[in-house]
């Protein structure tokens, strides 16, 4: 695979009123994914305890188990094998425009420095070669600063210290930061892969709200540092609150800006991101979801085709973990890793020899030929085929382009409710579903939407074909009028009625509306529209033919 594969991948990409475009003046929608405990390692992606929560927590617990020699070794083996070529090749393989860098501060600048400051050579040419693979294979890379100076959050996920936000409490953290990134502007200010600089992550929680008047102000000191030597790249801004607040948003103070929020757990609908859409509109600026996932690929197929509905540009949350089904790719857990996490809660410390054993085997499963494939999360996240798509995430367009009800809906479970389609909770012992992520499990029967369609009534899917393909298309369906006729549209295809009837009582069952269909590479869009009687809908899949 060469880096001629995606060609919208070309040039400098800059903000030009609400759409991002490319080096060739062609609109991009960025569709990426993050390197979460690369050169930040996070303690849940290793399933460890709180006492293993952070970077210095985890880089303790080596050095404890195997002295700080042979921890130094294991840390440098660790950022060569987390993410190398193959990880690259494969992103691009599957899909992806883009990556985002999580970076840690520490990685690149000791601690307590005064200026002026010295950075870690070696480790910044770690970052080189990935931009260096993502050139080959087409991907632009955002440089993300994950974990500042002191810590802009206050919490795990920044590294920091005390628990406390020091970047916003210590001057001296936000020189170091202002510097930091005025060197990485310098260093990667003619690099046209790298698509923009993302200057905080996830700064300051509601309980340190008190701090939130000096976001701003700091944004526009690492701006003005950046622009002394960096006219070109995209400037990034993240709101306060795990990125979700923008009520710090006050100024437009740069004409090539884009913003950040994220999204995990809650709604996939319109109602759930119209504060978004709302600033975009008015600063007229591009926005971007920077950080979603955690979920299951049920939440994936619904918010990311939300998100591209709307023209945001997306990013998922984590290429990789450990012993997980919601990323791409799995981490095997070594044998013996709870003898780590036993350590950690205060039981019994494993010998150097054991904890080495431990340790090295981890390393071993680093690399991504060691690693379980999860094809599906890729798939639902792009909506590629094959894929099952939950009933509920029609398209995100709009009454006339995604769906038509000739009945409003008389009942709201609190999701989609402007659409007004009729929806119900399949089992109906809840009364509205839940879009937690409870570890990335599918969803319990109890949890399940169905959406009711009367004559006049459709709905349209779109989803992508990554290569021509032959496939069968089912629903889950029950027919309360004991049968009905469908007209169903799948691309240029010629419109089709299908007639469906019960067999048997009435219940849930799967109908095979085709099979063995012909499908191209590209665009792959459903329109379902009801010409007689009734149809309630769970899900419709798309299946590869035997």
């Amino acid at each position: 695979m060469s880096g001629s594969r995606n060609q919208i991948v070309s040039g400098f990409i800059k903000a030009d009123g609400k759409r991002i475009i490319n080096g060739d003046g062609q609109e991009i929608l960025l569709q990426g994914v993050g390197l979460g405990s690369w050169l930040l390692p996070e303690g849940y992606m290793w399933k460890l305890p709180e006492q293993g929560d952070r970077p210095r927590r985890i880089e303790g617990m080596v050095k404890d188990l195997i002295g700080e020699e042979k921890a130094s070794a294991f840390w440098e083996t660790y950022y060569e094998r987390y993410i190398a070529e193959a990880d690259i090749r494969q992103m691009a393989h599957e899909g992806y425009n883009s990556i985002r860098v999580p970076i840690n501060a520490r990685f690149i600048m000791e601690e307590g420095q005064q200026p002026p400051f010295a950075y870690h050579e070696g480790h910044l040419k770690m970052i080189d070669r990935v931009i260096d693979w993502c050139r080959t294979y087409s991907l632009y890379v955002i440089l993300d600063l994950h974990g500042a100076p002191g810590g802009q959050t206050g919490a795990n996920i920044d590294d920091s210290e005390r628990d406390l936000p020091e970047l916003f409490t210590d001057p001296l953290n936000a020189t170091r930061t202002v510097a930091l990134w005025r060197m990485l502007a310098e260093r990667y200010k003619d690099e046209w892969i790298v698509a923009g600089y993302d200057l905080l992550n996830e700064p300051l929680p509601d309980w340190f709200s008190e701090y939130n008047d000096r976001v701003m102000p700091l944004y526009k000191e690492i701006t003005a540092a950046i622009r002394e030597v960096d006219k070109r790249h995209m400037i990034i801004l993240e709101g306060v609150h795990w990125s979700t607040d923008w009520s710090i948003f006050d100024d437009k103070f740069d004409d090539n800006l884009m913003l950040q929020f994220h999204k995990y757990w809650n709604n996939p609908d319109t109602e759930s991101i119209q504060k978004y859409l709302d600033l975009r509109e008015e600063w007229n600026v591009p926005i971007f979801m920077g950080e979603g996932g955690e979920n299951n690929p049920q939440w994936y197929t619904g918010a990311f085709r939300m998100f591209e509905d709307h023209n945001i540009s997306w990013n998922f949350w984590t290429w990789k973990k450990m012993n997980t089904q919601n990323s791409p790719f799995s981490i095997r857990m070594p044998e013996g890793w709870d003898q780590l996490t036993g350590y950690l809660e205060g039981g019994a410390k494993p010998s150097p020899a054991e904890a080495e054993a431990i340790l090295g085997q981890y390393l071993d499963h680093l690399p991504l030929e060691a690693c379980d494939a999860y094809p599906n999360v890729s798939r639902s996240l792009l909506r590629q085929l094959p894929i099952q798509i939950p009933a509920e995430f029609y398209g995100y367009r709009g009454e006339g382009l995604s769906y038509h009800v000739g009945a409003k809906a008389r009942q709201d479970i609190g999701f989609r409710v402007r659409d007004g389609v009729p929806m119900r909770m399949i089992t109906g012992k809840m009364e509205k579903p839940s879009y937690a992520p409870e570890g990335g499990k599918p969803w319990v029967e109890d949890n399940l939407v169905c959406l009711q369609l009367q004559e006049g009534d459709w709905l349209a899917y779109d989803a992508l074909s990554a290569s021509a393909g032959v496939f069968d298309l089912d629903i889950r369906a029950q027919l309360p009028t004991g049968s009905v006729d469908i007209m169903l549209q799948v691309g240029e295809r010629e419109p089709e009625v299908i007639s469906l009837s019960e067999s048997g009582e009435w219940q849930w069952q799967i109908y095979k509306l085709t099979e063995a269909m012909p499908v191209e590479e590209g665009p792959v869009d459903v329109v379902m529209m009801v010409n007689k009687g009734v149809i309630e809908l769970d899900w419709l899949e798309f299946s590869e033919s035997r």
